[in-house]
């Protein structure tokens, strides 16, 4: 006789066959038969206990994005299920393997409006790579287990719709899952050939102005990209998501492009007549890649990658890493180059500048002394769980972040509340770690019921809040808004974070200027050593980081002409601001010095 098990129980077994340790969520009814069954496997599989189902969701793509492992979260029918789409959502933009239960009536009242009962397959229909309603008791833990490989398979969203009294139902006790060794493989990438690269070699060596471009898609091939910038004088521009995969040490790499980036990176994009895009999936092409024209070398694994962003000369369907070392072997060194040169002084001369702001004392607070003392307290381990907002250009120019560390931001899908859910991932994938979520106070605010969340589960956790009462990030927008006038929207009602945090059995502290940051982030790393969560409210003002948005770079009669923008400052919320002088001078950047200068300085002809 073959022995039984209830069907949410079989379901489990088949999630602790691939690995997962942690299910977040929120209960309701129509999700009980898998309740039961998480209290039958708590041994196996820990549920963790959000205060929100977004949360859940966000978390469960966190860890996805930190460990390349599945994340799972659940929901239950109705509100618990339509909660989920925000944290779903961002899994797929950023292409995270995250499956997601979802609870529905029992099958005997479905189609008869019940309480709660509505069609949710096309609700999900949209956000997931495989979306399935289980029919019957005896296939529950096999959809679920397609599911995970499907996920897996497509780098996306799965989700099962559970009919809650198919979990009670017993089925036979058998091995339902399909995992094996094979899983463990690295997916095979494609590589570039001889042929691709050669030609790729001949579109450098035609170019006078070349820059590399490079996402995620290198991995750990940061050393080889510079040892290839090096030997073929290109500088590096980086997207926001490979921040820590190029040493920001080396002279050549000059930061990022667009509103997030550098002054140096934006300016030398705008006069580069070739982009060689290396694994990049850059959401800001129409931004940036319109301003001039250039010609294009597409490097990417996904051929379906191909011109979703630019026109390409050369598309090239390769592993990143693969492609750069084979560059490094078909190529030939080239002498130094005037225009890398160039690009190099730009960057330092930006450098000197970030680094006389990050390294003075601000009484009332501005942002860049927060994270020098977060660089100070952090370690090349460190899990840093970034919001979005003006706290995304921040990290991006002051934070330090190594090869070594893991960060996750909600980059595509811009998600504000990700920063909790983020860090409470960190700690539970990564206990040894010292684990910070960095936030706003818009963004703190959306989620701040699960520091809770934080204290029930003994999560050493430092958050930090960045808050000036406003959307900051919102506000900067809105100041270049032709026509608009005025702000609208943008201020929000303080609050004392750290009160509230006291008020869950959070200990906290708030810092008005500078001199205050050490000891509070002293005595946060006391509390994260002694296991315990914390809250740092960092007060900061309203100022707005260097807007390299505001530069307008174009080459006329072969010189450079740069302007400010004339949508920059349209709202007329600053003074006046016509000229470069002015501009540079307005944000403390007297020592700025203008793209013609590096290009006369290095002898570079247009």
């Amino acid at each position: 006789m073959t022995n039984t098990v209830p069907a949410s129980v079989a379901m489990l077994k088949v999630l602790e066959a691939w690995g997962v340790k942690n299910i977040y969520g929120y209960p309701g009814g129509s999700f009980n038969s898998t309740m039961s069954a998480l209290e039958q496997e708590k041994a196996n599989i820990h549920y963790i206990q959000v205060r929100h189902e977004q949360v859940g969701a966000l978390a469960a793509s966190s860890a996805a994005k930190l460990t390349g492992r599945i994340g799972v979260t659940f929901g239950s029918a109705g509100p618990g299920a339509t909660n989920l789409l925000t944290g779903l959502y961002d899994a797929r933009e950023d292409h995270a393997p995250v499956l997601a239960l979802v609870g529905q009536v029992p099958h005997y009242n479905m189609n008869y409006n019940f309480f709660q009962e509505f069609d949710e397959g096309p609700m999900f229909a949209d956000v997931a790579v495989y979306c399935r309603t289980v029919m019957t008791p005896e296939s529950l833990p096999y959809v679920v287990d397609k599911a995970v490989r499907e996920a897996y398979k497509q780098k996306g969203v799965a989700v099962v719709i559970i009919p809650n009294d198919f979990g009670y139902a017993a089925i036979p006790d058998v091995p339902y899952k399909s995992t094996s060794p094979s899983d463990r493989k690295p997916t095979p990438q494609p590589a570039a050939t001889d042929e691709e690269v050669d030609q790729a070699l001949a579109l450098v060596k035609a170019a006078k102005r070349p820059v590399f471009h490079v996402g995620r898609g290198i991995r750990q091939g940061g050393d080889k990209l510079i040892a290839l910038s090096q030997k073929l004088q290109i500088p590096i521009i980086m997207t926001g998501l490979s921040k820590g995969l190029v040493s920001e040490d080396y002279e050549g790499n000059i930061g990022f492009v667009n509103r997030v980036g550098s002054k140096s990176a934006n300016e030398i994009f705008d006069i580069a007549d070739l982009v060689i895009a290396i694994g990049a999936d850059f959401p800001f092409a129409n931004n940036v890649y319109t301003r001039h024209p250039f010609k294009f070398i597409q490097v990417d694994n996904d051929e379906a990658e191909f011109g979703r962003h630019h026109y390409i000369d050369l598309g090239i369907w390769s592993d990143g890493t693969q492609f750069i070392e084979k560059m490094l072997d078909r190529s030939t060194a080239v002498a130094p180059s005037a225009f890398f040169k160039a690009a190099v002084r730009d960057h330092q001369n930006w450098q000197a500048y970030l680094q006389k702001l990050y390294n003075r004392d601000t009484d009332p607070l501005e942002f860049e002394p927060v994270y020098k003392e977060l660089n100070r307290i952090a370690n090349d381990k460190t899990v840093i769980s970034l919001d979005v907002g003006d706290n995304t250009i921040n990290l991006l120019r002051y934070l330090k972040i190594a090869p070594t560390n893991k960060w996750t931001v909600s980059a595509l899908f811009a998600s504000m509340g990700a920063g909790i859910p983020g860090a409470i991932a960190g700690a539970l994938e990564f206990p040894d770690r010292q684990v910070v979520s960095i936030s706003g106070d818009g963004a703190f605010s959306m989620v701040m019921q699960d520091l809770i969340t934080e204290k029930k589960y003994h999560l050493p956790i430092l958050n930090i809040v960045t808050s000036n009462t406003t959307l900051g990030f919102i506000r900067d927008e809105q100041a270049d808004i032709p026509g608009m006038n005025d702000y609208s929207g943008i201020d929000l009602e303080d609050q004392d974070f750290v009160k509230i945090a006291e008020g869950m059995g959070i200990e906290g502290a708030t810092v008005t200027k500078s001199s205050e940051l050490p000891a509070a982030f002293d005595q946060a790393v006391a509390a994260l050593q002694a296991g315990r969560p914390f809250v740092l409210n960092a007060k900061i003002t309203l100022k707005r980081g260097f807007p390299v948005e505001a530069l307008k770079v174009k080459v006329v009669a072969g010189k450079v002409e740069e302007t400010v923008a004339p949508e920059f400052n349209a709202n007329k919320v600053e003074p006046t601001i016509t000229t470069l002088e002015e501009l540079f001078a307005h944000y403390d950047g007297e020592e700025l010095k203008p793209l013609q200068y590096f290009l006369d300085e290095a002898g570079v002809t247009l």
